[in-house]
């Protein structure tokens, strides 16, 4: 079971989207992190709804596909969100 559910995270999502509120008063006002929420803004804004669900079943990655992210990250210097966002994976 995850923390937060697809609703609650499109609620904020929007919110944020809706210039009203910033990252921190969003978070405050909610009582979760600002971290979190920027992280289910910028899946949004990617991948759209898709990038705030959770994965139903286990995703297994081969061990090629692992170190071509290990050697993206590393050439290029990229965060894991940047990362994820490369590799189309909606969670770093």
């Amino acid at each position: 079971m995850t923390k937060y559910n697809e609703e609650f995270k499109l609620m904020l999502v929007q919110e944020y989207l809706s210039g009203s509120l910033g990252y921190r008063a969003i978070a405050k006002k909610y009582g979760i992190g600002a971290t979190p929420l920027r992280k289910w803004v910028r899946a949004y804004k990617e991948f759209g709804c898709n990038g705030l669900s959770v994965k139903k079943t286990k995703q297994f990655y081969s061990v090629q596909f692992k170190l071509d992210v290990l050697s993206y990250m590393k050439r290029t210097g990229a965060s894991h969100q940047d990362t994820a966002i490369h590799f189309n994976l909606n969670d770093p």
